[in-house]
């Protein structure tokens, strides 16, 4: 199939970007890697008037380290995480995660800012921007504001993005000494959309956490912050323990059924993913759940 009619625009700036999304609203689109919104448009899935091309606003890409903070522009793409040495010293996470995202050939070309406004709930990214407690920086008739990764996904393909608004960043706290990660996903392919995944950080205190935060995916309508990670924090690990957390992630979780997974085997396999992070974040092979490895 082809997409329907369009017209199309090339910003020649954020101002410029914003004001072409202020005059037309709903009815624009904004293009950046274009990984996701033109299968969609060819599939008919949406039909917008306008396209608004950002994709040659430099001023959107780029990694940088200011402060505490590390700042990746929005245009900043896949392929450009990958090869980064701020990323693998300051967010080692993302390094994890962005090998993890479908082919080259989409890495080349999708962006940071296109994932995360685009909030497909089988996405590596949004989930780590809950597991790294990111902030997402947004620029629009008001003038710019950060929210919070945890408020800014509402659902399936939904954010707290306006149609007015543009994503312009992401800001990151640095990794600090003592600070871990985890990444796995189930994928009957490499490069498939996860069946299940986990995206975690945390602090490691001793022979426990001082922080842990899981951002699980593909487990509903929007990345999960799962609040079972409480019950593993501040306390010493035992079998026990992670049973009882297990068992609170598994009533925490409400995710759904489709051709590759049913939601009870969903519930299992984030289990089991429970149960490797915290035995691989703490260098304990012997800690494990009954009946889950």
């Amino acid at each position: 199939m082809k997409a329907s009619a369009f017209a199309y625009a090339r910003a020649t700036s954020v101002a410029n970007a914003l004001e072409l999304l202020a005059v037309h609203g709903e009815k624009a689109r904004v293009l950046s890697g274009g990984q996701s919104l033109i299968p969609a448009m060819n599939l008919r899935l949406v039909a917008p008037d306008l396209i608004v091309d950002i994709g040659e606003l430099a001023e959107l890409r780029g990694i940088a380290v200011r402060g505490e903070t590390l700042v990746i522009g929005a245009l900043t793409r896949h392929a450009d995480l990958l090869k980064s040495s701020d990323i693998v010293k300051c967010a080692p996470l993302l390094a994890a995660a962005v090998a993890h995202i479908a082919h080259p050939a989409i890495r080349n070309r999708g962006t940071i800012g296109g994932s995360l406004a685009q909030a497909d709930p089988a996405s590596e990214l949004p989930a780590c921007m809950l597991a790294l407690g990111a902030s997402i920086v947004v620029r629009g008739p008001g003038g710019e504001q950060r929210m919070a990764a945890e408020d800014f996904f509402t659902g399936i393909y939904e954010t707290r993005l306006a149609a007015q608004d543009l994503l312009v960043a992401v800001e990151l706290p640095l990794a600090r000494r003592g600070s871990a990660h985890f990444f796995q996903e189930f994928a009957r392919r490499h490069g498939d959309y996860a069946i299940v995944g986990l995206a975690a950080q945390a602090a490691l205190q001793g022979e426990g956490f001082a922080d842990l935060r899981l951002g699980y995916f593909s487990v509903g309508d929007k990345p999960v912050l799962a609040k079972a990670a409480s019950k593993l924090a501040g306390v010493a690990i035992t079998p026990a323990l992670l049973a009882e957390a297990s068992d609170a992630l598994s009533h925490e979780l409400d995710p759904h059924g489709d051709q590759q997974a049913t939601p009870a085997m969903r519930r299992h396999l984030a289990k089991v993913l429970l149960a490797r992070c915290v035995a691989s974040l703490l260098n304990r092979p012997d800690l494990h759940i009954g009946g889950v490895s």
